[in-house]
């Protein structure tokens, strides 16, 4: 019987999966798809590996399944069309591993007391990924499953990048910069040299732009630098993070407007970004499609500071061989895309409008000194190709 390594990447009230046939050594997928609203009207979506749809089903608003009722739809859905396949093992993306792990790990009771103690680094995300490899231990003890995380790929920065100017009393508590989005990057890295050996081992900043936003720096395929730092929260404007912030801001709220932890939480994770700037929405299609000044300005703020952050980045990497853009809007976003490109046009970067409207994969002209590419990401298999490794080294 053939084995399927399960992938999943659980939020706070969602869990997308995928699930891998282990017997092509390039891992062929055979399912993915989502369990949305899980606390309000759950809704639940499978394809296959072509994208082809396989089932739908809409439970009633009010409806509650959570985490708990979605796992046990899941492996039902799973027994029901795996094809004679069996579950051998389950992948998870973990956002923050914080500075001891630097890969993937085999989850264990201590691994898992230890991820706990981060959840204060990553609220949005930690606790929520977290449950369903609780809920796998305590269903199927037997299951292997691994913890991949977010975090780790940055953790071959030089320390002057992870560093805050604060005391040591503070830093040392693990007060740095983490910066997330790793598994993403780590597979930009990995094809990076069939689409550009040049940039590949050179200077490349990846923009990874979806309703989480982040950019990152490598030279020869590695992290020197990225933008988000000790949460998630930090770097660019996002869906609803505000991005970076005056520390200065977060005092006012505290001093002025008599704002608590929580609120103040609440209003930078959940209410900022494109959709506190826009008034309108946090997806950038809607933006896109608005004549709503508000939302014209949102664009033009999310815009200038990628491009902004392109010349930091730069300038970390100590010049520019490639810019990637990646993820949602990185993908699809065609205009924006143009006028990151127009804003970075100083550092030698052009753009071919007909290439970008068509998505590419090169959408800079040949004679450009700066190419640009649209890649697209893949985390999950990123996640997948971890767990087969770390099983296959315990297993030797």
């Amino acid at each position: 019987m053939a084995e399927l390594i399960l992938v999943l990447n659980a939020g706070s009230s969602s869990i997308k999966y995928c699930a891998y046939d282990t017997h092509d050594d390039a891992l062929r997928l055979v399912l993915r798809g989502s369990l949305d609203g899980l606390y309000t009207a759950p809704a639940f979506r499978a394809m296959d590996g072509t994208g082809a749809e396989i089932e739908t089903r809409q439970w009633a608003a009010g409806s509650e399944l959570g985490h708990e009722g979605a796992i046990s739809f899941l492996a039902d859905f799973l027994r029901a069309h795996g094809e004679g396949h069996s579950l051998s093992a389950v992948g998870h993306r973990v956002v923050h591993g914080g500075v001891r792990f630097t890969g993937p790990e085999r989850v264990t009771e201590a691994l898992l007391a230890e991820l706990d103690t981060l959840c204060p680094l990553a609220p949005l995300h930690q606790p929520h990924n977290l449950k369903p490899i609780r809920i796998l231990a305590e269903r199927r003890p037997e299951l292997p499953q691994v913890a991949c995380f977010d975090t780790a790929f940055h953790r071959a920065q030089p320390e002057v990048a992870q560093a805050f100017a604060l005391p040591a009393e503070v830093t040392g508590r693990g007060v740095r910069r983490y910066g997330f989005h790793g598994l993403s990057y780590e597979y930009i890295a990995g094809v990076l040299p069939s689409v550009d050996a040049a940039a590949a081992a050179g200077r490349t900043v990846v923009a990874h732009l979806g309703n989480g936003s982040s950019m990152c720096a490598m030279v020869g395929g590695r992290s020197v630098a990225s933008t988000m730092g000790f949460t998630a929260v930090d770097g660019l404007p996002m869906g609803t993070r505000c991005g970076s912030l005056d520390p200065g801001v977060i005092l006012y709220l505290i001093s002025e407007l008599g704002m608590e932890a929580r609120a103040i939480e609440d209003l930078i994770y959940r209410k900022s970004g494109l959709l506190g700037v826009s008034g309108v929405s946090s997806d950038m299609r809607a933006l896109l499609a608005s004549d709503d000044p508000r939302a014209r300005f949102a664009i033009e703020l999310y815009t200038y500071r990628i491009a902004r952050e392109l010349g930091s980045l730069a300038a970390a990497a100590q010049g520019l061989d490639a810019l990637v853009f990646t993820a949602g809007i990185g993908e699809h976003a065609a205009p924006i895309r143009e006028r990151v490109c127009q804003l970075a046009a100083w550092l030698g970067v052009s753009i071919d409008a007909a290439a970008n409207d068509s998505g590419g994969p090169r959408i800079s002209p040949a004679s450009s000194p700066v190419p640009v590419w649209v890649v697209p990401t893949n985390e999950e298999l990123m996640i997948a190709r971890h767990t087969r490794e770390v099983l296959a080294a315990q297993a030797r």
